[in-house]
């Protein structure tokens, strides 16, 4: 079991005021502008309006560190200077495991989802602020930490409030949920982004390898592109929904970007501030014997009547009395775990309307699920997590390539899924709906992915397909398929040399195809359309049979075309009269 993440101190309007006025004052001192790859700076990357996390995030908005990247651009080789808990030059230096983990996070993303753009300095800028890379880089040779990183109980106390929905599996803790490993996970997301990143077999949130890579695709999902300003504000957000943490990994991303080297594991720096206002308060590791939301015996034990360090205590002098925490003023003097959530008094799923759900291989679906969350009254349920699961043997994902997405439900109770991307695999596929932190009965929605089809199949010129006895074809037959006028592509598609045209059993003489060993077939299967719905046909050869003949091509979902093949012999000129003899 873990220690507790220092102390919990309850966010004010004075902690925010402070972190926008820290983060406003670096902007002041670094001159705003445009780098030299025509990147913006994070001083003129001001959010866009629409640019908003959905009611989720990676971390359940738990604390991170606040510290400021120096305003001295970073030293790009390494160089002498304090280790832990040091700073200046040293802060661009990242922990050997740890870079390397963010660079093959980087490279395996490019090939997965090449049109995210994923740079491993955004990596690096959360990691800085999530858990100060790893705590220095306290960690093993296969990027395991030597002691689990755990954030604070996200019990609503300071906090949101995510009662359990682990088991304790990851965090240790039956109760509510924490925040895991140097990138901060709560377990509800690990359970669908977790990543196997050094192909050990195992998804293990405390591995840098793991959780970087498991960060990177949570910041690629939603098909959004890192390079573009829009997507990078939507994606960050997304991970914490705090406007001075989209400023404050925005400040790190740049000062990464402008340069950093390798340092050893566990000489790292380590930061000092932290967004509740725990000067010092960092993700801790676990220590034997502790449990969350224990401090380990011995060790002094914040709590609001406790100075903090570097401050003076209250009037009067002295170490006041021993005495019950205080409630601040403002905070409801009823416990918020006595408090009903939402998600407390959802008694049940119903469907909301949700239409039937059918695609084609490859496409998208038209139609999205829906779900609404109710009480026993029946009543709808606002702010509730609703998880869709997709399952069974299938490679049909959401739109961004995951399988599991959680949405909020609205002001109505209802929930929407992303839209289903249908992968090549057809039949039935079943999406669950399931209630985060409640256990409930899911719902199942089903859904149909068809093969892929074509209705209306043409040749794509009118060349006259023409050939002498015993000769070859000069024009090989090339069509385009389209479907609902649109291209058809990868549309499975047969070819046969047919009998007649109310006979399509294959020809016995006449045109034929040659396979691999050169030998005569006259039924083509396996074909299909390309990616712009074109299928070209191989050569066709003609045996010593004249006259005219039928090549028949379908496709799946009807799409039929047949065309017209002669085989003449070529035509000879009549003998000229002869000459007439002379008189």
């Amino acid at each position: 079991m873990a220690a507790q993440f220092g102390r919990r101190l309850r966010k004010g309007a004075a902690t925010t005021a402070v972190a926008a006025v820290a983060v406003a004052a670096l902007s002041a001192s670094q001159a705003p502008g445009v780098n030299d790859h025509g990147r913006q700076t994070a001083a003129d990357a001001t959010p866009s309006p629409e640019a908003s996390a959905s009611d989720g995030s990676a971390t359940g908005n738990s604390p991170y560190y606040t510290d400021l990247p120096p305003l001295k651009s970073p030293n790009p080789s390494p160089s002498t200077g304090p280790g832990p808990g040091g700073t200046g030059a040293t802060e661009a230096g990242i922990p050997a495991t740890v870079l390397d983990a963010y660079k093959k996070a980087e490279t395996t993303l490019r090939e997965a989802k090449p049109g995210c753009n994923l740079p491993w300095q955004l990596l690096a800028a959360i990691g800085r602020v999530e858990s100060g890379q790893a705590r220095g880089g306290q960690v093993r040779a296969d990027g395991t930490t030597i002691k689990p990183i755990l954030g604070p109980q996200l019990d609503g106390n300071g906090f949101a409030l995510i009662k359990d929905t682990d088991d304790g599996a990851y965090d240790g803790n039956s109760s509510y949920d924490q925040a895991v490993g140097p990138m901060q996970f709560i377990p509800s997301t690990w359970a669908w982004a977790g990543r196997d990143g050094n192909g050990d077999g195992k998804k293990d949130p405390n591995n840098i390898y793991d959780a970087a890579l498991a960060a990177g695709h949570y910041l690629c999902r939603n098909n959004w592109d890192l390079s573009q300003q829009d997507d990078l504000d939507r994606a960050i957000l997304s991970y914490n929904q705090s406007r001075e943490y989209l400023n404050l990994v925005m400040r790190w991303l740049e000062y990464y970007r402008k340069g950093t080297h390798e340092v050893p594991d566990g000489t790292g720096t380590l930061p000092g501030n932290r967004s509740d206002d725990g000067a010092g308060a960092s993700p801790t590791p676990t220590t034997p014997g502790s449990t969350p939301g224990t401090t380990p015996p011995g060790s002094p034990t914040p709590g609001p009547d406790r100075p903090k360090p570097g401050k003076p205590g209250k009037p009067g002098g002295g170490t006041p009395a021993p005495k019950p925490p205080t409630t601040p003023p403002g905070t409801p003097s009823t416990p918020p775990t006595t408090t009903p959530t939402p998600t407390d008094t959802v008694d049940h799923l119903e469907d909301a309307g949700t239409a039937k759900l059918t695609a084609m291989a490859g496409d998208t679906f038209g139609k999205r699920i829906s779900t609404r969350a109710e009480t026993e009254a029946g009543k709808a349920v606002a702010k509730v997590r609703v998880r869709f699961t997709i399952v069974g043997d299938t490679d049909t994902t959401f739109t961004g390539g995951e399988s599991v997405a959680t949405v909020a439900t609205n002001s109505s109770g209802v929930a929407v899924a992303p839209a289903l991307q249908a992968g090549e695999k057809t039949g039935a596929v079943t999406v669950r709906a399931t209630v985060v932190g409640r256990a409930v009965p899911g719902l199942d929605y089903k859904a149909t992915v068809t093969e892929r089809a074509a209705d209306t199949l043409a040749r794509t010129d009118d060349a006259a397909l023409t050939c002498a006895p015993g000769g070859e074809f000069a024009t090989q037959v090339e069509v385009k398929a389209t479907y609902n006028g649109a291209v058809a592509d990868g549309v499975a598609a047969t070819a046969t040399l047919i009998t007649s045209a109310d006979d399509a059993t294959a020809n016995d003489k006449g045109p034929y195809f040659k396979d691999a060993d050169g030998k005569t077939v006259r039924t083509l299967t396996g074909l299909k359309t390309d990616a712009k719905g074109l299928l070209k046909l191989p050569k066709l050869y003609a045996d010593d049979t004249t006259g005219n003949f039928l090549l028949r091509i379908t496709t799946a979902g009807g799409a039929t075309l047949t065309v017209e093949l002669a085989v003449a012999a070529a035509e000879t000129s009549s003998p000229s009269a002869s000459a007439s003899p002379s008189a």
